[in-house]
């Protein structure tokens, strides 16, 4: 049985995690991007207070991820979406419909808390590797 091969993806336009995971994982032909909040890189702050501003950033960040890997939004399979009040969704759905304009991806959109306070939404995805 072959070992399987994991390699961390780190980008350097994003601040370093503060906590012990890595911010995305290659492994075996697949990028796991650890969730993402709309913290803005620049200030380290929330990007805004709505939950469509928070979308936005928390796609860009995870977009950055993804180059890192070689990967584009195209290269998504699946992604989870966590809103802080699932109220917020139809708000989250118009932003995170101009990321995936073709073939969107598997999703699945819950209610829950994201780790920080304030924070409206948080999103995680799931993209397959180039071979």
């Amino acid at each position: 049985m072959s070992k399987s091969v994991r390699k961390p993806v780190y980008s350097s336009k994003l601040p370093k995690p503060i906590a012990p995971y890595s911010p995305a994982m290659l492994s075996n032909g697949f990028v796991f991007v650890s969730g993402q909040l709309g913290v803005d890189p620049k200030t380290g702050k929330l990007a805004g207070s709505t939950v469509e501003e928070q979308t936005r950033q928390a796609l860009e960040n995870a977009k950055l991820l993804l180059e890192e890997a070689g990967l584009t939004l195209k290269d998504v399979v699946k992604v989870t979406v966590y809103l802080a009040n699932i109220a917020d969704f139809e708000r989250m759905n118009q932003v995170y419909k101009t990321y995936f304009t073709e073939e969107p991806p598997a999703r699945t959109t819950v209610q829950a808390q994201p780790p920080v306070r304030d924070a409206l939404v948080e999103i995680e995805l799931i993209a397959a590797a180039k071979s």
